[in-house]
């Protein structure tokens, strides 16, 4: 199964994740509130933090394995963001890192929603890799040491 056809599964799974860190996670103090402003984020106070002792993976195994083959969401995550929430790996927060994350809850900001923004993201993994996609390119410039 390619991941074109896994889309869809992923898109839930990342959809229901959003929602749980919405629900249990924390909101950003005011320094934060500013570094998100700062990032170009219209409503940084929607941000929510969940501290995760690991990123968690689908359960689906076809959606582990298509992660696996890209090489993202392993046991070194240290962070994702889906949409307003953000999983960090506890031990891991630290200004680079928030800022990455924050770069890309601006980038879910201008591509409208999760299933929008992750078509996007996917789709340069795809064509450039991780490393060069645009999208991570964009993040990397917008971290604070």
């Amino acid at each position: 199964m390619n991941f074109h056809e896994l889309f869809p599964r992923f898109i839930t799974w990342v959809e229901f994740c959003s929602r749980d860190i919405l629900d249990r996670g924390f909101p950003l103090c005011d320094d934060q509130i500013e570094m998100a402003r700062n990032i170009g984020i219209s409503c940084p106070e929607r941000i929510r933090l969940l501290f995760v002792e690991y990123v968690p993976r689908p359960d689906d195994p076809d959606l582990k394995h298509a992660l696996d083959e890209f090489q993202m969401l392993g046991v070194e995550t240290s962070g994702v963001t889906f949409g307003y929430g953000i999983f960090i790996r506890s031990g891991c927060s630290n200004n680079k890192l928030l800022s990455h994350e924050f770069r890309h809850v601006f980038q879910y900001e201008q591509a409208g929603s999760i299933a929008a923004f992750l078509s996007i993201y996917f789709q340069q993994i795809l064509d450039f890799g991780y490393w060069h996609a645009p999208l991570e390119v964009d993040a990397r410039k917008f971290e604070l040491e």
